[in-house]
Parts: structure tokens; sequence; C-alpha cells
């Protein structure tokens, strides 16, 4: 019977909280729609143990207008999912993704509109 040693300075490793590929690819529409509609012109992600987040910015200077979090943890609770306002505030939260963009799709409508 063999014993495997690990390699000397391991660490566990922490899962990391991301975005799975349909997830990611309804958030990019959106994101590539209101670049259409000329409103977003850059975007930023950063995953980490606790959230996966998703930023638009109007410009690359400015805080970002919009903030798309993933927070595993609150699956079961609240919702994984929150959609935060340029000053930090949640503006919608929920168990599904789809619910938690509608405001920026109505957003996306009136400005093609206009």
């Amino acid at each position: 019977m063999s014993v495997i040693t690990p390699f000397p300075g391991a660490y566990p490793r922490k899962a990391i909280a991301t975005f799975d590929r349909s997830e990611l690819q309804r958030i990019l529409d959106l994101y590539g729609r209101m670049v259409a509609a000329g409103h977003w012109r850059d975007y930023a992600m950063q995953f980490s143990p606790e959230v996966a987040s998703f930023s638009a910015f109007r410009r690359t200077a400015e805080r970002p207008e919009i903030r798309i979090e993933k927070r595993p943890s609150l699956q079961q609770k609240q919702g994984a999912w929150a959609l935060m306002g340029e000053h930090g505030q949640v503006l919608k939260r929920g168990h599904e993704l789809q619910p938690v963009l509608a405001p920026i799709e109505r957003r996306l409508i009136k400005l093609v509109e206009d």
C-alpha cells in the first residue's frame, strides 16, 4: 500500500465563486446590447472565494454604474444574485439571474426607444 505525500508547502485551496457559462453568456449579452446603445463602455470581472462580480462602467475612470454579484453562500437564504447600484445600494436581489437583470433590461428598452 503506497502513501501519497503532498508537495511541501502545499495548502488547501478554497473554491472560488464563478459564473457558469450560461450565466456569463446572459450577462455579456446584456452588456453588448448596452454598449450598442452607447450607454456602457467598459467592464470588469472579479472572482474571490465569497463572490463573483461583474461591473459595468459608463467610462473607464468612474465607479461602476452597476455591479452584478453572485454569492453562492446566500443561495438558500436571500438568493445568490444581487444587482448593486453605483453607490453600493442593493437594487434587486434574487435566486435567479433573469429577474435580477430585469431593471437593466427595462432601462435598455427606454434607451433604444429614445
